[in-house]
Order: C-alpha cells, then sequence, then structure tokens
C-alpha cells in the first residue's frame, strides 16, 4: 500500500533508475553490419576497418576457416586435411563455420562486421536461401552496406592487381606501377612544403627506398582470377545470380540503416566516408565534448542525469527542414529533461521559440530526396508531381 501511495503522490516521477538503464542495455542487441558488393570491389579491406573503428567482430570466410584451423577445432581440422589433399572447403562447411562464429559469446556483446555472405556458390544453398538465413538470426544485421562500383572501373582495378609470391600480399597498380608512382611523388613533393634539413633527410631515405621496393616489385606475379577475362567472368557471373535478390533486399530494409557508397574511390576515402556516418540506432561517435560542455549546466533535480534524446547530435531543426547536420556542443539546451544539440545560432533560436514542431511525431525522420531525369518529353514532371502526391513532399 505504501508503494502505491508513493507512486500516485509522485505521478510525474521518471521510473527508468539508473538500475533500469543499465539492465535494459545488457539485455539489448548489439549492432551488426553487413557488407555487399561485386567481386574485387573492397568489401574485405572495408569490413576490416570498418570492424576495427566500431570494436565489433570481423567475420569472413577466409578469417573464419584460418581461426578454426589456428584454434584445432573440429571444423579446423576437417578444412586442414582437405586443404593438404589440395581440395577446397566444401560451400557447406565455411557456412556452419560462419553461423558458428555469429553465435559465440564475443559476437553477442560485441556485434559483428560480415562480408562475403551470400556466397555466388549455389552447391548448398540458393542466394534467396542464403539471404533469408541470415536475415532470420537472431543477430541479424542491423546496417546494410553496398559498395556500388561501374564493371569497367572495377575490371580495371581488379586486371591491375599483383600479389607478392613470397609473403602473399597484394599490391594495387597506384602501388607498382612505375609510372603512377612518380607521379604521385610529385604531386606530394609540390603540394608539402618542408624544411631543407627535412628534405636532405628525405633524399637520404629515398636514396636507398625506391631501388628496394622496384625489386621487390619485380617479383610481383599476377593470379589467374585477377586476369582481365575472368574478371569479367566473375562480375557477369554475379549480375546474372546475386544481383536481382541483393536488390530486394537492399529495398525491402529500412532506408534509415542502408548505406551505399562510391566504390570507384581507394579504400581507405571509402572507410572514411562511412566512419563518419551516423544513425540512430548506431550511434558511435565520441560523447565526451557534448558531456563536457553539458556539465556546467544545471541538472533538472537531484539523482537526475542527463539523458540524451531520439535525436542523439543531430540538429532537430536541420532535420526538420531536410538535412541531417551534427549539431555543436556549444548551442545545447534541455528541455523536458533530455538533451538536443542544435547546429548553429539561428536554429538555436527557432528552437527556443517553440520546439514543438520539430519533436512531435514523425519527427525524428530521415529526409528523403528523390532526383527524376530523363529525356525530354519523357515524363519527369508527371513522375515528379506523383511521387511528391503520395509522399506528400515537394517538387
Amino acid at each position: 500500500m505504501a508503494s502505491q501511495e508513493e507512486k500516485q503522490a509522485q505521478p510525474f516521477t521518471d521510473i527508468f533508475d539508473e538500475d533500469e538503464a543499465e539492465r535494459s542495455f545488457l539485455l539489448s542487441k548489439p549492432t551488426c553490419l553487413i557488407v555487399f558488393g561485386k567481386p574485387g570491389s573492397g568489401k574485405k579491406t572495408l569490413a576490416r576497418k570498418l570492424a576495427q573503428r566500431w570494436k565489433c567482430i570481423f567475420i569472413e570466410a577466409s578469417e573464419v576457416i584460418q581461426a578454426n584451423i589456428q584454434q584445432g577445432t573440429e571444423y579446423g581440422l576437417k578444412c586442414q586435411e582437405l586443404l593438404c589433399q589440395g581440395q577446397s572447403v566444401p560451400e557447406e562447411l565455411v557456412t556452419e563455420m560462419i553461423l558458428q562464429k555469429i553465435e559465440s559469446p564475443e559476437v553477442a556483446h560485441f556485434g559483428y562486421v560480415l562480408t562475403g555472405f551470400p556466397s555466388l556458390s549455389k552447391k548448398y544453398m540458393t542466394i534467396p536461401q542464403q539471404i533469408e538465413k541470415i536475415m532470420t538470426l537472431k543477430l541479424k544485421p542491423d546496417v546494410l552496406i553496398n559498395i556500388k562500383c561501374s564493371d569497367y572501373d572495377l575490371c580495371q582495378r581488379i586486371s591491375g592487381q599483383r600479389q607478392h609470391p613470397d609473403s602473399g600480399e597484394v599490391y594495387q597498380r597506384s602501388q607498382w606501377d612505375p609510372k603512377l608512382t612518380e607521379k604521385h611523388k610529385k604531386e606530394k613533393d609540390q603540394d608539402e612544403e618542408e624544411d631543407e634539413e627535412e628534405d636532405e633527410g628525405q633524399e637520404e631515405e629515398t636514396a636507398e627506398g625506391p631501388c628496394k621496393k622496384l625489386e621487390s616489385f619485380q617479383q610481383l606475379v599476377q593470379r589467374p582470377e585477377d586476369f582481365l577475362e575472368n574478371a569479367e567472368k566473375r562480375i557477369g557471373i554475379y549480375k546474372d545470380i546475386m544481383l536481382l535478390p541483393l536488390e530486394e533486399l537492399l529495398t525491402d530494409h529500412d532506408c534509415r540503416y542502408l548505406i551505399e557508397v562510391d566504390g570507384s574511390q581507394q579504400p581507405d576515402h571509402v572507410f572514411e566516408v562511412n566512419k563518419n556516418y551516423t544513425c540512430c540506432y548506431c550511434y558511435f561517435n565520441n560523447q565526451d565534448e557534448l558531456f563536457r560542455a553539458l556539465a556546467s549546466y544545471q541538472l533538472i533535480a537531484p539523482r537526475y542525469r542527463w539523458r540524451r534524446s531520439r535525436w542523439g547530435q543531430v540538429c532537430p531543426v536541420a532535420l526538420k527542414e531536410g538535412d541531417i547536420v551534427i549539431g555543436n556542443p556549444e548551442f545545447a539546451v534541455s528541455f523536458l529533461g533530455k538533451m538536443y544539440v542544435l547546429s548553429s545560432q539561428e536554429a538555436l533560436k527557432k528552437f527556443m521559440l517553440n520546439p514543438r514542431p520539430y519533436l512531435l511525431p514523425p519527427m525524428p525522420v530521415s529526409p528523403c530526396k528523390v532526383f527524376v531525369f530523363g529525356p525530354p518529353l519523357s515524363g519527369r514532371t508527371i513522375i515528379c508531381d506523383a511521387i511528391a502526391h503520395n509522399y506528400k513532399g515537394k517538387v
């Protein structure tokens, strides 16, 4: 009776205390990502860097096989036996190892970045069956990343790859081709202005460096799968059996958790684009600056702490106006016990005058911008008007 009277006496008390918040986090699902793309588009490179950046577990077929062999597991012994006999590891065994890794305790805590699945092989399961399998897991992917690259650029990149026979390391054309390396070096020397002492030190280093690099690059060989005709064949197979099921998956997925990037760029630049991506589910940005700025603000009441709103660090005013802009901690305010970070002084004034238009449902909603193009008299205006009328947008 006492507890009921206390609840009635304080009807507006927040029932979610620190213990409840901790319990909610412990029961929450870790963020999981999957990277798609054509053969040779850099899926593995991007997935590995994302896993390192976001402290997730990197899962890929060759990595899983190597880990099982090193650990001496039952799967690893089977793989080692098959490889010693000159046979390839069957798709069924690879799929079982990947699913076992996804169900491991460390993945249940840290989440994962998966790539290379579904595979082009249909001996064990078809492509739709593989997609259904991964999307019905307990830890199914939350964020889908699709690397898009033209067939011509991709074939040129693959055919320009060379492998060192001793180390097994793969080099791109820009790394081993003397013409491209000299061009990049000249551009770098023109952009950088350094002191004479640093220039002299570089001259001493480069006196031996290029010779060693050229000697090692002369040993590089081209793998059979990197021949131009083989690369075109692999990409053709991907488009025939993978493209349609994958497009259906991406279309049905929530667009807020779908990232499409330009794969014709360098892998490092592709990674920079993805690591700066922010969505309301996978929130990886550093909050130290925000919390330092809000530390001097007066708390709502004793034992109450600042709570982050559903908008995170995204400016509510900019989001209402159709843009995703990360707010500045200098313009952070509190409203109904939650933090809102505005992007500018003008946005702060608008929010302070009346925050309701920016917070009422259906906000927060990520903006959707559609560009319709085509030849003259193809019906662009009619299509634009129909889309705007259906989705309540503006032309």
